[in-house]
């Protein structure tokens, strides 16, 4: 899989452009201890590994397109402390990169390309998505590079990669299946735990536990537990309070699988039951929802998709009296229904865009009625293919008579 995406990053360069990604390094979290490393997604994609500190160099000649991985040597005295480091050999099985050398041949490597004048262009992975966001890897190595090297350009490598990451192949759909999967037996073991009086971090607790207990990764982002009150809150993570009887609960939650998430949110009634006024407002998500995931067909603007949801939301609310004017729906609903999915949450991919084949997006209308104690957000992945779209996650019960059935 990771060789197909190098190819076709390959087809896209023209002679003279080399790559250059950093998997990156785990920030420390006190003066001797560091947080989980999570991989640059981007070198993860190219490559398929996830360890830390390696460097992957790709070069385009008039004849080829070489790629060169970069890794740690293997230190026994460091090994007995935080574990054996990767092999050259295991390097090549994993990421199918023949040409696999320790990281201190690196810029004596890349002096040579660049002495006998194989590389004019060199694109690092330049992303910052804010002025105050702190200067990654490749960011500080740019500086760097551009100080010894001023006649080579330095060029952005997120719009191409942004591109392919959008169509998903078959085995990252497979991915992603998977973890949608583990997510529904997580969201089936919250159900039999939850009840009045539980904490919300015993919520969040129960399905980290199932997720893992099934192979999964560990969560594709930080669960969301918003009961009441709280659950009008779209990032609420405190997940500290205790669930009360007559209360809502929003789980917004994902499993990750082989570095794949899935995304799936919904709201069930503490005590087992929706009162009428919640079964009332659920059912206009659900609509919304349905009626979202019926316009997904090829062709169709990204950006139709928060159309037909807020034009569904506004008749219904106008219908049962909670408001007069379009504009108001402002004040319930304020978020976008859709985003990408793959190997981020929100993956990478432009919103100016017709929706074609091999897309993964999320649906996820809701509405919250902070004066009413209500919020509410229901949240599919689909697939867009050539016959219209598929439901990744239908099999994750939604409706209220599914929900009541299964917390009686």
């Amino acid at each position: 899989m990771h060789k197909t995406f190098r190819e076709k990053l390959g087809q896209t360069l023209s002679t003279g452009d080399a790559v250059m990604l950093f998997s990156g390094k785990a920030p420390k979290s006190t003066a001797d201890a560091h947080y989980a490393f999570l991989p640059n997604k981007n070198f993860y994609y190219l490559t398929g590994l996830t360890n830390e500190n390696f460097i992957v160099l790709m070069h385009k000649t008039k004849s080829a397109f070489e790629v060169s991985l970069f890794i740690e040597k293997p230190d026994y005295d460091i090994e007995k402390w935080i574990g054996r480091k990767m092999t050259k050999e295991v390097a090549t099985s994993v990421s199918g990169i023949q040409s696999v050398k320790y990281l201190d041949e690196f810029r004596e490597t890349l002096n040579r390309l660049i002495d006998n004048n194989l590389i004019q262009n060199v694109y690092l992975d330049l992303e910052k998505r804010s002025w105050d966001e702190e200067a990654g890897t490749s960011l500080k190595f740019s500086r760097e590079f551009k100080a010894r090297y001023p006649f080579i350009e330095l060029k952005t490598l997120h719009p191409i990669v942004s591109e392919m990451r959008m169509f998903k192949s078959t085995e990252e759909i497979e991915r992603i299946k998977t973890a949608i999967e583990m997510t529904d037996q997580g969201l089936r073991s919250i159900l039999k735990m939850l009840k009045p009086d539980v904490m919300e971090y015993q919520v969040e607790a129960t399905f980290a536990h199932s997720i893992r207990m099934i192979g999964a990764d560990g969560n594709s982002f930080p669960t969301i537990a918003a009961s009441g009150t709280d659950a009008v809150i779209l990032h609420y993570v405190e997940n500290n309070k205790v669930v009360k009887a007559d209360d809502l609960i929003l789980l917004d939650l994902g499993a990750q699988y082989k570095q794949y998430a899935a995304d799936i949110t919904r709201t069930y009634p503490v005590s087992g039951k929706f009162s009428e006024r919640q079964s009332t407002i659920y059912n206009i998500v659900l609509k919304a929802q349905t009626a979202t995931i019926e316009a997904m067909k090829l062709g169709v603007k990204f950006e139709t998709l928060n159309e037909v949801c807020k034009t569904t939301l506004i008749a219904e609310l106008k219908a049962i009296g909670l408001i007069q004017k379009d504009e108001e729906l402002s004040k319930y609903f304020y978020h976008g229904v859709s985003h990408y999915l793959g190997l981020d949450v929100h993956d990478l991919g432009s919103r100016d865009v017709v929706l074609q084949p091999g897309m993964v997006l999320t649906v996820e209308p809701g509405l919250y009625i902070a004066e009413e104690n209500i919020g509410i957000r229901i949240e599919d992945d689909i697939l867009i293919t050539e016959s219209g779209n598929e439901n990744l996650s239908a099999m994750i019960p939604k409706s209220i008579d599914e929900i009541e059935a299964l917390m009686r």
